[in-house]
């Protein structure tokens, strides 16, 4: 399949909120800037420099980048917010619970915006002990966890002691709330286009290249006007990315602060112990909490 993508949007840089992209049967009392100081421990600070802001014309939306497993492509991302060419696109791609597309700057802004194409980071090699994940069943054999609050797949983790380099291939699987990159049918033809996913999209895992997720802003990326038939196409005076702001290239008296709950806590042990029992997919799970405030 091929998926192009395109995306307007800023931020209010005064608001205080928490979010999860995946909403539990029933949902807890959001966590604030309060939970964060009460028990500091349980939370992790997000780097400015993969914090980005986006405001639409639904609503603000905040995501965090893991350029572990992605580091051309956050990268790549990083350079086109700072560069303004995100501002003022449309979501012209938009498909019911499966995802928003956007970041179309070649329409808007003309080819000479672009940068090169960029091969695809569908999946990285892990080191158990070096990126570990808090998994799902027990560690030596789990094919899902967390790593920094993303949702992560893997091999088992005793196939690093089988492999040549001692490491395992593991990717992040197309959860709602997924920040993803759009390509042609040429695995390596990434570049500005993304998506937001919406829904659950298996087939999409370890052939598109997933780089981040949202941290705030789920709600707004759902109710993004939606394109026409089953591929999205066209979306009729579509919603737009007015403004993307990179937190790390503000002044630093200016920069939101955000925190996304750990999940090597007693709490989210029991969890993924139960999630173990019951055969839950990672994507299956709520999303791990944000707090994010200026």
């Amino acid at each position: 399949m091929i998926i192009r993508s395109v995306l307007t949007g800023l931020a209010c840089l005064g608001f205080v909120a928490c979010a999860g992209a995946q909403t539990p049967a029933e949902e807890a009392p959001a966590p604030t800037v309060e939970d964060v100081k009460a028990n500091p421990d349980a939370w992790r600070a997000v780097d400015p420099n993969n914090l980005i802001i986006l405001t639409t014309t639904k609503g603000e939306v905040v995501i965090e980048l893991l350029p572990a497993v992605a580091e051309a492509h956050a990268e790549q991302f990083r350079a086109y917010t700072r560069n303004g060419h995100y501002d003022n696109t449309p979501f012209h791609r938009v498909i019911r619970d499966f995802m928003a597309q956007g970041g179309d700057v070649e329409q808007t802004h003309g080819r000479e915006s672009l940068l090169e194409p960029m091969a695809g980071e569908f999946t990285f090699r892990r080191d158990p002990a070096e990126v570990a994940i808090d998994p799902i069943g027990p560690a030596d054999s789990a094919v899902g966890g967390y790593y920094k609050g993303f949702p992560i797949e893997t091999q088992a983790q005793f196939l690093a002691d089988l492999s040549i380099d001692g490491l395992v291939e593991s990717w992040i699987p197309h959860c709602k709330g997924v920040v993803s990159t759009a390509r042609t049918d040429n695995p390596d033809s990434g570049n500005a286009q993304f998506f937001l996913m919406t829904g659950r999209a298996k087939h999409l895992d370890k052939g598109y290249t997933a780089k981040g997720r949202i941290l705030l802003g789920q709600d707004a990326v759902d109710s993004i006007k939606l394109g026409r038939g089953d591929n999205g196409f066209p979306v009729d005076n579509p919603d737009i990315l007015q403004k993307a702001v990179l937190v790390s290239t503000l002044p630093e008296s200016e920069q939101p602060k955000a925190w996304v709950q750990r999940t090597n806590t007693p709490e989210w042990a029991e969890r993924l112990e139960a999630a173990d029992r019951t055969g839950t997919h990672i994507c299956d799970l709520p999303a791990v909490p944000a707090v994010v405030e200026k």
